[in-house]
C-alpha cells in the first residue's frame, strides 16, 4: 500500500538535528552565494511528508507563481543531502527541522530559519494493546521491544528522550529498526515489537484497527509541549544568512507564499486536500492519508513565526544528543529570524 518513496517515510528523521551526518563531516564556510536565476530551488528530502505539505501547497494553488516566484522543489536521498545540496551551492534554501540549524551554527554553518512550517514534529508513542494491556506508566517498558524508524532517527531519539525521563537506559530496552511502514505494521500486528515511536500513517492505522494506546503525541500542540517541556519547532523553511541578506525580497516573497499555504491548511476541509494534494501521495489509501491529515492539523504553524520559547525549547533537547563546547556557546537569536513571517502575517492576516 505504501513504497518507500511514498509519504510514509515522514519527517521524524528531521528532529533534533539528526540527518546531518554529510553536513557535519564539512564544517568549512558555505560557498559564496552564486547569481540567483529566475529558478529558486528548494532542497527537501521527501517532498509528499506531512512535514513538507505547506511546501506542496504553496506550488500546487499558484502561491508561488502569484508573489512572482518560479520555485524548483528538488527532493533529496535525506535530510544531511538537503542541507549539502545548499552548502554546496547547489539549492538556494531547504526545508527541514529548525533543529539543524543549531546543529549547523554549532558547527561553522550560518543558516536561518526564516518561515516556521510546523509547530510540532508528529512522533507518536504508543504501546501494543496485546502484549501490554496492562501498561500503567513509561517504567513498565523496561525489558520491552520498541519499534523505531531506524537508528539515530528522530522517532528513536524521541523514545530515547522519554525513557531517559523515567531513567530507564538504552540497555534496559531494545530497539527495533522499522523503516517501512509495511514493516512496522506487521511487526506490531505480529506482536514482534510491544511499542512503537512512529508517525503517521503508521500510528493513525494502528489506532483505527484499536490495536495501539497512545501515550506520547506530538501531533498537537499540548503533547508537543508535554513531551519536550515547550514549544518544540519542526519543519521551517531555510537557508543561509548570506542569502537572505543578500535577497531579502526573494526571501520576503518566498515567506509571502508559505504563510498564505499555511493559512489555506488551518480551514482546508477533505474536499480541499483531496483538490490541492497529488493523487501519488494518497498512495492508493484517501481515508487513511485524510484522516491522519485530521489528528496532525494542529501540527503545522499558523502564520509562520517561531514562538517565543521555541528555540529555548530545541537547544536544550539537541544539547541531549550533542553536548558540545560550541553549542553551549552558541547565539540562538541567529538561527533564525521573524522579519519575514510577520511581514507576511500582516499581509495575509494569518
Amino acid at each position: 500500500m505504501w513504497n518507500r518513496r511514498g509519504w510514509c517515510r515522514f519527517c521524524a528523521s528531521a528532529l533534533i538535528g539528526s540527518g546531518l551526518s554529510v553536513a557535519r563531516a564539512q564544517v568549512t564556510p558555505a560557498p559564496t552565494v552564486r547569481t540567483v536565476a529566475a529558478r529558486l530551488v528548494v532542497a527537501v528530502d521527501n517532498k509528499t511528508a506531512f512535514c513538507y505539505l505547506p511546501l506542496t501547497i504553496a506550488e500546487r494553488l499558484g502561491y508561488f507563481k502569484s508573489e512572482g516566484l518560479d520555485v524548483q522543489i528538488r527532493e533529496f536521498a535525506d535530510p544531511g543531502q538537503s542541507v549539502q545540496a545548499v552548502i554546496a551551492g547547489n539549492a538556494h534554501m531547504y526545508s527541514g527541522s529548525y533543529s539543524s540549524t543549531i546543529s549547523l551554527q554549532a558547527r561553522g554553518q550560518s543558516f536561518q530559519s526564516f518561515v516556521l512550517q510546523g509547530r510540532a514534529p508528529q512522533i507518536v508513542l504508543g504501546v501494543s494493546q496485546n502484549t501490554m494491556r496492562h501498561y500503567r506508566q513509561l517504567r513498565d517498558l523496561r525489558g520491552k521491544k520498541i519499534g523505531i524508524m531506524g537508528h539515530g532517527s528522530g522517532s528513536h531519539r524521541v523514545a530515547r528522550l522519554l525513557l531517559t525521563r523515567v531513567k530507564l537506559s538504552d540497555q534496559e530496552v531494545q530497539y527495533i529498526s522499522l523503516p517501512t511502514a509495511e514493516m512496522a505494521i506487521e511487526a506490531f500486528h505480529l506482536r514482534q515489537i510491544d511499542a512503537i515511536c512512529y508517525t503517521d500513517p503508521v500510528i493513525t492505522a494502528l489506532e483505527q484497527g484499536g490495536a495501539l494506546r497512545v501515550v506520547a503525541d506530538t501531533r498537537t500542540v499540548r503533547g508537543n509541549a508535554e513531551v519536550f517541556g515547550g514549544p518544540m519547532p519542526a519543519g521551517s523553511l531555510i537557508a543561509s544568512t548570506e542569502f537572505i541578506g543578500s535577497y531579502p525580497r526573494l526571501s520576503q516573497s518566498m515567506a509571502d507564499a508559505m504563510v498564505h499555504a499555511l493559512k489555506w491548511l488551518q480551514t482546508a476541509g477533505p474536499s480541499d486536500i483531496i483538490k490541492a494534494v497529488p493523487e501519488s501521495y494518497f498512495q492508493d489509501d484517501r481515508a487513511l492519508y485524510l484522516a491522519a491529515f485530521s489528528r496532525a492539523r494542529e501540527a503545522w504553524a499558523p502564520d509562520g513565526v517561531m514562538p517565543d520559547k521555541g528555540p529555548d525549547t530545541a537547544a536544550r533537547v539537541v544539547a541531549q544528543f550533542d553536548n558540545t563546547d560550541t553549542l553551549k556557546r552558541l547565539q540562538l537569536e541567529r538561527t533564525f529570524t521573524n522579519e519575514f513571517a510577520l511581514k507576511a502575517k500582516a499581509k495575509y492576516r494569518a
